[in-house]
Formats: C-alpha cells, structure tokens, sequence
C-alpha cells in the first residue's frame, strides 16, 4: 500500500522559494526536489550492501543536484550556453542513472516496495512535503523532475536577448530543437499519466500532492505541446513562404491544446502563489492563442467577395482585438503574482500581435472599452475552425530493470 505524510507550510509562505524568478517565456510551475533517504535501514539482509550502496549514492546524488539547480533555475534568465545548461543536463543524467536502478524496487511485485519512505518537497501544494512509502511515488517523482528540467532548458532557449536588449534572431535549428525538448518534455508527462499513476491504489493515488495530480500532470503536458506549435507558428510567421491558411490552422491547434490545458487545471484548489501563478500563464497563453487564431481567420474572411464575409471578417478581426487586451492583462496579472517574473522582449506570437493587430483594427475596427460589448463581441464572433492537433509527446518508455538486481536480491 504505502503510507503518507504531509507536512504543512507555515503561514507567510515557503522560504525556499524565490520571490523573483527572472525572465519567463516557459513557465515551470514545480522543480520539485528530493530529501535525503536513508537505505540502510529499512532492508536489513533484504539486499546486497553493494546494491544498497548503489541505491543511496545514485538518489544522494540527485538531492545534492536538485537542491543546487532548482535555485539556479529561478535566477534570472541565462543562456543555455552559460553554467546553466550544462548542470541540467547533468541532472538530467543522474536522474536516468538512477531509474534502472529504482525500477528494481518498484517493479516484479518486489516486496522491498514498500519498506522505504521517499519525501520530496513540493511547489504548487499547500503541503510543503510530501512522504511515501511507495516506490511508484519515487519514480512518478523522478519523471517529473525530469520532464521539469527539460521545460526550463527551453526556457533558455526562448528567445535570445543581446546584452544590448534587442531580440536577436532565433535560428531554425534552435526553434526545432526546442519543439524536440518541448515534446521530450510532454512524453514524460503522458507516460507519467498513462502508466505510473495507474500503479497506485485509489487511496493513495488521491493523496498525491497536487504537483503530481492528474490534472496537474494533464496541464503541463498540453502546455507543453501549446508551446511547441507557438514556436511552429513563430516560425510560419517569419517565412515567406507559409501561406495565411497555415497559420490559421497553428493557431487554431495552438487554441485546443491550451483550451484543454485550462479545463484540466481549473478546478483544481492550486492556491498558493505557484498554483495561481500556473493557472495565470495558461489562461494568458489561451488567451493569446485565440486572439492569433481570430486574426488569421478573420484576414482569411476578409479575401472573400461577398458582404457576409466582409461582415463576418470584421466580427472576427473584433474579437482578436478584445482576446489581444485579455491576453496582455493575464500577462501582466501573471508577472506581478509572486513569485514575480519579467516578460522577455516580445517574440513570435507576442510581438505580431502587438504590430498587427493595433496596426489594422485602425481601418478594420472600431476600439471599444465596454466590458459589456467586449463580451458580446466575443458571443458574437465567428466559429474558428476545427483541426486536427498535429503534435504528439514523444514515446517514451522506462529503461529495464539494472540487471544488478538479478544478482543481489537475497532470498
């Protein structure tokens, strides 16, 4: 079965946090970090002390990693090519050495299952930690992690600012290799939800804390996916050839992936200022993402000849119009919630938004203020079209068992 415990933050909020965590393009709401374990003690003569030390220097490892890079991570941006990059990848690493070696605790039915107890210190609960006694815990918890630092690797990545402050331009390869993370990131997620979380018992599983919820879980892989086909549509948006069809049906994908990131994500009780600040970029994302789906489908209207469609091209040019204000509101609402964060200079998405469609509501639409009309504008607006979502998480599967396992479990 396995037990829990929680430990709860003392009112005033946790202060291993920072208040500040720098440039955000790529919100990571949970670094969560590991505490120590002791392995000695629970397995008696269960296991080889060779294995038992193998165990406790591979997980010793990451606690010291995480608890260094987790700070490091919420500094203010750097670039992938500074100190940064290098120990995520070696945390990363460490955290993939480890799993053969875990996996012999949690697969087979091994009865040493449950004889430890894995604390991790959560983000986005109100509980500060979280124990079990459960090794399915501990691997759900390293595939987090893992699926965590690959989203603050394209963090770095996105975009690029010269020491001047202007945005330089981000290469094709670069944009590609940040897809790649963005759904090497989504593929740990979605074989966190598809095959670790069914290996807990409706009792436990409903204990989790709520970094590893499945709707937590749910919203951070989608997200991940929104912002791969982001990067694609930036992408489309600077080349010549990527006709407005295109572009339309980028941002109509982008709307459904982040569509259903928030259903998956808003009914859950994330209060504290992570939680709040999670649920701020998605809806800021969402919004962001409708209103450059109503921009292209609505200058797609426009190219029709009959009154109907100019009628209905304006309707939709309107509506982009009021999603581009709730979208800059959601942004600025997420930036100033603590911990707080900067927007990086405009890129891609952000910064044709805020050319265009300033520069065309000026012929095309009328500005209004009204709350009230700026609901009904958004009642009102044209159905953007149904497509298919193109991006996938990738297939990940778990290594094999460490075949040291075959030699020291003791009968």
């Amino acid at each position: 079965m396995g037990c829990l415990a929680s430990t709860q933050k003392n009112s005033g909020g946790n202060g291993r946090w920072p208040r500040n965590v720098g440039e955000v393009a790529v919100f990571v709401p949970g670094m969560r970090i590991p505490k120590p374990v002791d392995f000695t003690q629970p397995f008696g003569d269960g296991l080889s002390r060779d294995l038992v030390e193998r165990l406790s220097a591979l997980r010793t490892r990451i606690v010291v990693m995480a608890g260094q890079e987790a700070p490091r991570a919420t500094k203010p941006r750097r670039t992938a090519t500074q100190h940064g990059g290098s120990t995520m990848a070696d945390l990363q690493q460490a955290l993939e050495d480890y799993l053969p070696v875990l996996l012999g605790l949690a697969e087979n039915g091994n009865q040493l299952k449950h004889e430890l107890q894995f604390s991790w210190l959560n983000q986005e609960d109100t509980a500060e930690e979280t124990t079990m006694s459960n090794s399915w815990y501990e691997v759900l918890s390293v595939l987090h992690l893992m699926a965590m630092l690959s989203l603050s690797q394209a963090n770095l990545l996105l975009p690029i600012t010269s020491n001047d402050g202007h945005l330089s331009k981000l290469s094709e390869e670069r944009r590609r290799a940040c897809i790649d993370i963005f759904l090497k990131a989504a593929g740990y997620l979605n074989f966190s939800i598809q095959h670790v979380l069914p290996q807990f018992p409706p009792e436990l599983r409903k204990d989790l804390p709520l970094d590893l919820a499945e709707g937590v879980l749910q919203a951070l892989c989608l997200q991940a996916l929104g912002q791969g086909v982001d990067v694609q549509l930036g992408m489309a948006i600077d080349s010549v050839k990527a006709t407005m069809a295109v572009k339309r049906r980028l941002a109509c994908e982008m709307v459904k992936y982040w569509h259903q990131a928030q259903e998956n994500i808003e009914g859950l009780p994330l209060t504290n200022g992570w939680g709040e600040k999670h649920k701020l970029f998605i809806q800021w994302k969402y919004a962001e993402a409708k209103a450059a789906a109503y921009y292209y489908h609505g200058s797609i209207l426009d190219e029709g000849n009959t009154e109907t469609c100019k009628e209905t091209a304006i309707a939709a040019q309107q509506a982009a119009e009021v999603l581009c204000k709730e979208s800059n509101k959601a942004c600025e609402s997420f930036h100033m919630t603590p911990p707080v964060s900067r927007n990086p200079t405009l890129w891609g998405t952000s910064k044709f938004l805020s050319e265009k469609i300033p520069r065309d509501k000026s012929s095309k639409v009328q500005s209004n203020e009204d709350p009230y009309n700026n609901e009904m504008i958004l009642q009102t607006a044209p159905a953007l079209p149904d497509f298919a979502l193109s991006l996938k998480p990738d297939e990940y599967q778990l290594p094999l068992v460490d075949p040291s396992w075959n030699d020291h479990i003791q009968s």
